[in-house]
């Protein structure tokens, strides 16, 4: 008989999370305990909210999102970002995923949180859409270039509906992750941040309009002068004058940001008016 109970973040649970990731994802080495510890416990936003399914003491599915401070239309809200999700074999083809994920987004309205928004690629971008009511808002941009990206954030600031919003102790946080860290370089007027990206022949790159520290501004920029941006910027925003956007056919999948309102509301984004980088999600 299949059980649902809140996800946890002690070190028994978690350990049980990283088996149940690496039956599931074998090929990847990112979900060991320092980085599962970091994104489920550490964040200054808020510990990770989800459940998990059980088959008596085994553990069949898992999904979870973490707390996020964003701005739609103007106002700052509490958000919760979609992530991670495995169901062991043995359960796959049950529902469990679309159950667990309603039960979480029951419990982030009940907690006052005022969306969920991810990215997800183009197979389990018609089950979010389908079963669970997100809207496809558009695929991310993704660019090769050199040099800043030229982005005018007052401009940002007036014409974005959808952007997260960083502080010192969140930027901080998001830099840290133990898997693949954020590196953050001063460029006078805005900060420059990159992480390893493209089995680490490229940089992922985005700035932001902060104030340099040091404890995110201590290090150079990336070493190769080519740079990747994923992202979405508002179109009166754009200058990307020395970025190309990457063919469709060279990209090994489209990455589509996806929405879901909350509350009551039922606030539909504008695919226009979105600013998000590499930095608001979890491919870097």
């Amino acid at each position: 008989m299949i059980t649902f109970s809140p996800v946890g973040v002690e070190q028994d649970r978690l350990q049980r999370y990283q088996e149940l990731f690496l039956k599931c994802f074998p090929a990847s080495t990112k979900f060991g305990a320092a980085f599962l510890r970091w994104l489920y416990k550490d964040n200054p936003d808020g510990k990770v909210i989800g459940f998990d399914a059980f088959d008596g003491d085994r553990l069949a599915a898992h999904y979870v999102c973490i707390p996020a401070t964003v701005r739609v239309g103007g106002a700052p809200v509490r958000a919760l970002l979609s992530l991670n999700t495995a169901t062991h074999p043995d359960y796959q083809g049950q529902g469990l995923f679309t159950k667990l994920a309603e039960m979480t987004y029951r419990t982030g309205a009940e907690l006052g949180f005022h969306c969920v928004y991810g990215v997800a690629n183009a197979n389990s971008t018609p089950g979010f859409v389908r079963k669970l009511g997100f809207q496809l808002v558009q695929p991310l941009d993704a660019m090769v270039g050199i040099g800043r990206l030229g982005i005018d954030f007052s401009q940002v600031s007036r014409d974005a509906q959808f952007e997260r919003i960083w502080t010192p102790e969140s930027l901080k946080w998001r830099c840290s992750n133990p898997v693949n860290p954020v590196h953050g370089f001063d460029l006078a007027d805005r900060l420059g941040l990159y992480a390893q990206a493209s089995g680490r022949l490229l940089s992922a790159y985005t700035e932001l309009p902060f104030p340099a520290d040091p404890c995110i501004a201590g290090h150079g920029g990336p070493r190769s002068p080519l740079r990747l941006y994923l992202g979405l910027v508002p179109g009166a925003s754009r200058r990307f004058s020395t970025y190309a956007h990457i063919p469709q056919r060279l990209r090994p999948s489209p990455l589509n940001m996806i929405y879901r309102p909350l509350d009551t509301q039922g606030t539909t984004l504008d695919r226009n008016h979105i600013h998000f980088t590499f930095l608001d999600f979890d491919a870097y």
